[in-house]
């Protein structure tokens, strides 16, 4: 057997894999991360934070889980974003009850696209973030990614997705949709609507668009 037949045989159980998953996605089969009832350790968590609103919904709704099911957290935002991390540090002191086997990580990425950036240059600066993330996702390779709608959790969905592709790891991404989306996906909603495990929408009208969401009501 020659190197050109192993590479077609390689590149062929790729391509059927990328398929495989995607079609996972398509009809949302996949299975989330277990039950935490179930689970012999807590799932590693990978938080991705936006700026302003974004961060806010993503605080309330971090504030809601049980730290010892989901730990550790990762909490990941764009270098520029100013207001984020005391936020973070604040909701983990006054969060659930600390173990000395629990820890958090702030962690730092460039911002993918920034206000009114075109979208021509923000495909360049987007590239730039997910090259800069894969070393961090590489060592770390969360189980489970939360995030709601920031442009920061675009290289991080993507390098997770191409981890599960290659087995490096099976990490699920969960997406909620803002509140602030009534008739309409965001940007970073119509990217990941195509490869997160579990997509939630607040509002009916929005779910009556995207059939493959799921509509959950107004959750922050």
């Amino acid at each position: 057997m020659t190197y050109v037949t192993i590479g077609i045989f390689l590149l062929a159980g790729l391509v059927a894999r990328i398929v495989y998953l995607l079609c996972l996605v398509r009809y949302r089969k996949t299975q989330l991360v277990a039950r935490p009832q179930s689970r012999l350790k807590p799932a590693k968590t990978a938080i991705v934070m936006g700026s302003g609103g974004h961060t806010a919904e993503m605080l309330r709704l971090v504030g809601t889980l049980n730290f010892s099911n989901y730990n550790p957290r990762l909490y990941i935002m764009a270098s520029t974003d100013k207001g984020s991390e005391a936020k973070v540090i604040n909701l983990e002191n006054e969060g659930n009850l600390k173990r000395e086997s629990e820890r958090y990580i702030i962690h730092r990425i460039p911002r993918s696209r920034h206000v009114n950036q075109s979208y021509i240059s923000s495909v360049f600066s987007t590239l730039y973030s997910l090259l800069y993330s894969v070393p961090f996702l590489l060592r770390e390779k969360p189980e489970l990614i939360l995030c709601n709608g920031p442009g920061t959790c675009v290289p991080i969905c993507a390098i997770a997705f191409f981890m599960k592709i290659l087995w490096i790891c099976d990490c699920k991404i969960v997406f909620v949709e803002s509140i602030c989306r009534v008739k309409t996906l965001s940007l970073t909603g119509k990217i990941l609507l195509h490869f997160a495990d579990e997509f939630f929408v607040q509002w009916k009208d929005l779910h009556d668009l995207y059939r493959s969401t799921k509509y959950i009501g107004c959750l922050v």
